[in-house]
């Protein structure tokens, strides 16, 4: 049996190394006709506003990567485990007690954000811990090579990849930001919310009135995911979240995943109980 792990890990292991030989062959950090993401972004942002010059630069960084191990964690996302091993990486107890400092401190800030739309409170602080831990983990990716990676490793989503990547590249040049000083998920997503590139674009809020979306910013953050909420059919008439109610269907649409729905409301439920007392 140990012998034909090891002819497995063997086989997977070359496979790797055929994959990524090609890939590496592009040579990332040069924008040319040759890269296929260089030329479908620049396809995708031909009618905006951003300039040929800013995309070469950014294409051409000498920070461009390919991450090897992005492929494989998309093959075994976290939500795919079962709900009992999911639920263990969010309902711990320093999460939650994180969770009640957080909503002390900024309480005011949380609830000018429940008063602007009408989103509980105990949601949005649910939501927030799960994504970034409240601010203390956002990912440990740039951005720009996450997706970058993803349109030359995963065929099936390099169309969605190159989107994300434009809409990453629209946002940093129209608010004047590095395409590389961000850093995010495996699959491209940013900030305290892990909102993807054209979520942000469409959903994200300037709450705190600096005319400038902060996506590390609370005030921004909070606002932004009661939008999402909000515009994804949320409905703070429903009392009950209930599996095809309004409100669960708001919180699916954050994240498709079932279990992701489900630790949502079991850790907003932790902090009820918690800030209740």
């Amino acid at each position: 049996m140990g012998r034909l792990n090891i002819i497995k890990k063997f086989i997977v292991a070359f496979y790797v190394v055929l994959t990524f030989s090609a890939v590496f062959g592009l040579k990332p950090g040069k924008a040319d006709i040759d890269d296929q993401a260089f030329v479908s972004v620049r396809k995708l942002l031909s009618e905006t506003d951003v300039t040929e010059e800013f995309l070469i630069r950014a294409f051409s960084d000498t920070s461009v990567s390919i991450y090897s191990e992005i492929p494989q964690r998309f093959k075994s996302p976290y939500e795919a485990r079962p709900y009992s091993k999911y639920r263990e990486l969010f309902i711990t107890n320093k999460r939650i007690e994180r969770g009640v400092a957080f909503f002390k401190t900024n309480k005011d800030l949380m609830m000018a954000v429940t008063d602007s739309f009408g989103v509980d409170p105990m949601l949005l602080l649910s939501i927030s811990g799960i994504e970034s831990n409240h601010g203390n983990n956002h990912g440990g990716f740039p951005v720009f090579s996450a997706l970058y990676t993803i349109i030359h490793t995963l065929p099936n989503r390099a169309n969605w990849a190159a989107k994300e990547l434009a809409e990453f590249l629209l946002y940093c040049y129209q608010d004047k930001i590095d395409p590389h000083s961000l850093s995010g998920s495996y699959a491209g997503a940013f900030g305290f919310g892990q909102f993807i590139p054209s979520s942000f674009n469409h959903y994200a809020i300037d709450f705190n009135g600096d005319d400038v979306r902060q996506p590390f910013e609370w005030p921004d953050v909070l606002a932004s995911i009661a939008n999402y909420l909000l515009k994804n059919g949320y409905d703070h008439k429903e009392k009950e979240t209930k599996k095809g109610s309004k409100n669960w269907n708001s919180i699916y649409a954050y994240n498709h995943s079932e279990n992701y729905v489900e630790v949502v409301l079991e850790l907003r439920e932790e902090y009820r109980k918690r800030i209740k007392d």
